[in-house]
């Protein structure tokens, strides 16, 4: 499945935004909620929006350390427009509340309510050159927290090898938050930039990854405030994502491989 994140069309209303998806292909939409957008957790316009585009959300992204009770508020949404999945990003390094919250307690409101909470891989930022800005930031930490959304650009970002952090996190992965880097800068369209993405896709489709792949690039690279440029390159990046991925025939040796 490959879905538009709804941040990569931020500055558009959500109406529009479901519109440009809808126009473009897009199997559904990974909703990115932001507490000062009330559209994005209104729960009564967000479900008539489903239902007047037919475009599901598959998934619902979090902003930075959300608290505790709206965590809970969003779990609701989520169960209420029938997405899989929650991502959560990582608190900052000093938030020890919120940091052991989630670590105690998502894991028993995610069996509670049926549903999948993941943590999302950090950035790279740092203070001092050393100090990682974000906890729960090591390949362990998401390991023990069972369900992770991968974040290319932040792989990229940090200069790590992007196919040996899939092989060490692809039983955990529930969510994938797609793009690359160009010219330094994060959050570029997947054929773009320096990251092996074909063959990344290729390896999950291989592998037989379970979830979706959500689509994440700044507005300016799809030429935000050009409706019409917006749905070409959309387009265009759905096309890659069904070349390489979508479309890709899993071999007889694949199969027996993944078997094993």
């Amino acid at each position: 499945m490959i879905t538009l994140s709804t941040d990569s069309l931020h500055g558009y209303g959500l109406n529009r935004i479901f519109k440009l998806a809808k126009d473009a292909n897009y199997d559904a939409l990974d909703l990115c909620v932001d507490f000062g957008n009330f559209d994005t957790f209104n729960t009564d316009y967000v479900k008539s929006l489903v239902d007047q585009y037919k475009m599901p959300i598959h998934s619902i992204s979090a902003p930075q350390n959300a608290r505790a009770e709206k965590i809970k508020d969003l779990v609701a949404l989520a169960k209420a427009v029938k997405a899989k999945v929650l991502i959560l990003q990582p608190p900052k390094i000093l938030n020890f509340k919120l940091s052991t919250w989630i670590k105690n307690e998502v894991p028993k409101l995610r069996e509670k309510e049926f549903i999948s909470i993941a943590i999302e891989n950090a950035s790279g930022a740092t203070f001092l050159g050393i100090i990682p800005e974000y906890s729960m930031s090591n390949t362990q930490e998401l390991k023990d927290f069972k369900h992770v959304s991968l974040d290319t650009a932040r792989i990229g970002e940090q200069k790590k090898d992007l196919m040996r952090a899939y092989a060490v996190l692809k039983k955990y992965l529930v969510n994938i938050h797609l793009s690359n880097i160009f010219h330094g800068k994060k959050y570029a369209p997947p054929k773009e930039g320096i990251m092996p993405l074909e063959s990344f896709l290729t390896k999950l489709k291989q592998d037989r990854y379970p979830g979706a792949i959500a689509i994440k690039v700044l507005p300016k690279f799809l030429h935000a405030g050009d409706d019409e440029k917006v749905v070409d390159e959309l387009k265009t990046i759905k096309k890659y994502c069904d070349k390489y991925y979508t479309n890709v025939e899993v071999s007889k040796e694949d199969k027996e491989e993944e078997s094993k």
